[in-house]
């Protein structure tokens, strides 16, 4: 996959997840779960971005770690909304969840082979 897919898919990712967050009940936690799953999951589309405009290895391989921790805190709310079973749409919950997973997937080998190929210099 090259930088342009892994794009298309982060920011594919953002719109889904924002229909997600626009499933959530109108309540304290439907509200407070929504907000922290639009921050989180559209974050990696945008710190992505930045990443292909780092100043230096060492700055792609920070950059890309955000993007790694914003996975991270999404993947987290989505079991949440998972295990509290607090949306109806459970074809988006599941592409949703199976589309970060593979992400953080992504992020990981891609800053590890970073960090190896820095070592190497």
């Amino acid at each position: 996959m090259n930088k342009f897919e892994l794009e298309e898919r982060l920011i594919w990712f953002a719109v889904r997840i924002i229909e997600l967050s626009n499933h959530l009940p109108d309540t304290k936690a439907g509200n407070h779960l929504s907000g922290q799953l639009v921050r989180s999951g559209t974050s990696p589309a945008l710190n992505y971005g930045e990443a292909q405009s780092a100043e230096s290895s060492k700055d792609f391989v920070h950059k890309m770690g955000v993007c790694l921790k914003e996975l991270r805190e999404t993947f987290i709310n989505i079991k949440i909304i998972k295990y509290g079973n607090l949306t109806d749409d459970k074809t988006l919950l599941d592409w949703c969840f199976g589309e970060n997973n593979e992400l953080i997937s992504i992020f990981v080998k891609s800053i590890e082979t970073s960090k190896k190929n820095n070592s190497k210099k």
